[in-house]
């Protein structure tokens, strides 16, 4: 009885030290929530890279200047791989901007969007956004091409078109 209750308790401790926390700012909690509830409605998979971030959050340290700044970021490690996604804390004075950097740096990561779709064209995955706010008066579309546009649908599309025929 004591060996199987040794042996279950190291499986448990196992198995406990090798899930992955990840380490969510509280006030991208809400936004993070509504694209993971779109990702189920695009058929995208997105668990196994959540618990492969180390955190995602608002932060201090990125570019600020009346030249421009960064809004946010995936950061990387040594291998190249994403552990971070982060907001710049400038992006919380509206929450307009907020939501548009957020789904921006969220589909970089989760809907592998590896490069901008273009320079600057009111799009959620441009490289600069002369207006947040155009983008956020057609939320609705904009999220449309975001996740129809984005790699992963795309490449889901064409493993469901392949098994069909």
């Amino acid at each position: 009885m004591r060996r199987a209750l040794l042996l279950l308790l190291i499986i448990f401790s196992v198995l406990n030290s090798s899930a992955q926390e990840v380490s969510i700012d509280g006030r991208l909690k809400p936004l993070l929530d509504n694209f993971f509830e779109l990702c189920d409605s695009y058929g995208i998979e997105y668990h196994e890279k959540l618990f492969a971030l180390k955190k995602i959050a608002i932060v201090e340290d990125l570019k600020t200047s009346p030249d421009g700044s960064v809004l946010g970021m995936v950061q990387r490690d040594e291998a190249g791989n994403i552990h971070t996604i982060a907001i710049n804390w400038i992006a919380m004075l509206d929450t307009e901007i907020l939501k548009v950097v957020a789904f921006h740096e969220f589909g970089h990561y989760f809907l592998d969007y590896s490069e901008h779709v273009c320079n600057d064209c009111d799009i959620i995955m441009a490289r600069v956004n002369s207006s947040y706010f155009k983008i956020s008066n057609d939320w609705e579309n904009q999220l449309e091409i975001l996740f129809k546009q984005s790699p992963t649908y795309k490449k889901n599309q064409s493993i469901i078109t392949a098994t069909t025929f």
